[in-house]
């Protein structure tokens, strides 16, 4: 493991604080390949559909520029043996998903097809 101040030493052998980022890393490109199939929809459905590119790709930037202050929560209360959850962060995410996932059934529930 690199060392220094992106980095900050832990004795995790399981590599908790790595696993970590990694989750959330996929689960911002996964709000991305969302945004990549709200695109398609856009044709058919109109403006409504950017809103919901916005916003997904928006929470996957989030994620994205939060990632190192994360990792080195993790690897800074690995070292110290208290690493408290980060419910804010998740319960934003999840809540995120879920409202994007409401709106994307919305979407093709009820707003008129474009010809």
């Amino acid at each position: 493991m690199k060392t220094g101040q992106d980095s900050p030493n832990h004795k995790d052998p399981g590599l908790q604080p790595e696993r970590t980022d990694l989750a959330w890393r996929r689960t911002g490109m996964s709000l991305l390949a969302a945004a990549a199939v709200f695109l398609r929809w856009m044709p058919h459905h109109g403006w409504f559909v950017g809103t919901l590119i916005l916003a997904a790709v928006a929470v996957a930037c989030a994620i994205n520029l939060t990632h190192r202050r994360r990792f080195r929560r993790a690897a800074y209360g690995i070292s110290r043996g208290n690493m408290p959850p980060d419910t804010v962060s998740t319960a934003v995410v999840a809540a995120s998903v879920g409202i994007l996932a409401l709106l994307g059934i919305y979407t093709v529930l009820f707003l008129p097809l474009q010809r």
